[in-house]
């Protein structure tokens, strides 16, 4: 059904403009203030404040500067604090440099295995085109970084400082994923012509490029350093000559099978396993899967890990009704429905099934303010650096978890035996382009 606007329709929208004087005070307003200053609600600020009745005692955040490694900086920092606890050593951390480095090389290898998977197809099937898209990106998932940790270990950060490239990211990426679609279609081609021994030689040929790559952008990966700090009692440590695997397992206790992911997406089956094979990282790798349950379920596992002194990985909507300068999270924070005399109601399932909404950013929840056995804000560790926020902390207030938080990472201690369950059953994949991705 077609419809051609006419002039006399839009003149009798302009009518319609002037008839409420309301709307030339919104014009002034947005016009030179823009949208966002115009429409925020001081509200959503006066009704949050830095104290919480749960809280662990963090220092030092971390940067990610502009890259899109959220993800990593967030397991990185739930890893770190551990550390912190049980060695005394606050402000102690690791390397995400290192693991990036491994994370772009695993990453092209399985784009390599995802191509050959799908040779028979066109190029325009909607799965070889998603692969197509981003062979090798910044974002990812918790599971990835376990993948990353259980096969390279872990190093701190002064064996492999942050290379410019870590820092930023966008050159290297468009550069690397240029040569991914090019070594993709000369795959593709030999696997469409049965050369079998030719794709293993080509294979390793662009892999070897890779590496090469990697080597230039983030340095070469640190194979053994000295383990050296003093922790917060000025007490020296020193361990020398480890290799970053000998750091994992001699300073970590590797329990990370006893995480689950907890999903909130209406507009998925509740108390399911969803798996997410597009976004697996390393093959024979931690695969990545969502447990999806009602909101209520993250929040109480949520509380009582932080109630046991454990730090939390989460993934948010973290760009609405958020202010990146002040630190705050607060839903209806701007009240863009007000100034333009309209009403939006999406919800939560809504937003997921139309792509308004999705899980675009990791964060570290380290502490919750609980009134009456409810939660009223919860604080939260961004890797954003300093500059933003409370010396880089957030606050989020309880409606905004429930509109625009998605996944927590919590032990299965925490959370009820029924999920525990489900959990450990066989996963539901879903689609490269599903909204929970």
């Amino acid at each position: 059904m077609k419809h051609e606007l006419t002039m006399a329709e839009i003149a009798k929208f302009q009518k319609e403009y002037e008839k409420e004087p309301q709307n030339r005070v919104a014009e002034l307003a947005v016009v030179n203030n823009g949208v966002q200053k115009a429409s925020f609600n001081t509200e959503g600020v006066r009704k949050l404040n830095r104290t919480f009745s749960i809280e662990i005692s963090t220092d030092n955040v971390t940067d990610q500067k502009q890259s899109g490694r959220c993800w990593l900086f967030a397991a990185l920092n739930t890893l770190r604090h551990g550390f912190a606890k049980k060695y005394n050593a606050k402000n102690f951390t690791f390397s995400q440099n290192y693991l990036f480095f491994w994370d772009r090389v695993e990453r092209a290898n399985i784009f390599f295995d995802n191509i050959l998977n799908t040779a028979d197809r066109p190029l325009d099937d909607r799965t070889v085109h998603t692969y197509m898209q981003g062979p090798d990106t910044d974002g990812g998932q918790w599971a990835m970084a376990v993948s990353l940790i259980r096969k390279y270990g872990l190093v701190p950060t002064y064996a492999q400082d942050e290379s410019f490239t870590a820092n930023n990211t966008a050159m290297f990426n468009r550069t690397l994923n240029m040569k991914l679609r090019e070594d993709g279609l000369v795959l593709r081609k030999l696997a469409q012509e049965n050369k079998t021994d030719e794709i293993e030689e080509k294979r390793q040929e662009f892999l070897s490029e890779v590496y090469r790559m990697a080597v230039i952008a983030f340095g070469e990966p640190v194979q053994k350093f000295d383990l050296e700090f003093k922790d917060d009692d000025g007490k020296y440590h020193f361990d020398g000559d480890l290799t970053p695997l000998d750091f994992f397992h001699n300073y970590f206790t590797d329990d990370l099978d006893d995480y689950v992911v907890l999903f909130n997406a209406p507009d998925h089956e509740f108390d399911k396993l969803y798996a997410l094979p597009f976004e697996d990282n390393v093959e024979g790798g931690t695969p990545v899967q969502f447990l999806n349950t009602e909101i209520d379920n993250l929040k109480e596992a949520a509380i009582k890990q932080l109630e046991a002194g454990e730090t939390i990985w989460f993934g948010c909507d973290v760009g609405k009704d958020s202010d990146r300068q002040k630190g705050i999270l607060s839903k209806g924070l701007y009240q863009t429905d007000a100034i333009f005399n309209i009403e939006t109601k999406l919800n939560k399932k809504e937003r997921l099934q139309t792509g308004a909404s999705g899980s675009t950013h990791a964060m570290t929840l380290v502490g919750v303010d609980v009134v009456d056995g409810k939660p009223r804000q919860w604080k939260i560790e961004n890797s954003w650096g300093t500059k933003v926020g409370e010396k880089g902390y957030f606050v989020m207030d309880d409606d905004w978890f429930n509109e625009y938080l998605f996944k927590v990472v919590v032990k299965k201690q925490y959370v009820p035996e029924k999920l525990v369950k489900i959990w450990e059953s066989e996963a539901t994949p879903v689609e490269a382009w599903d909204s929970m991705a």
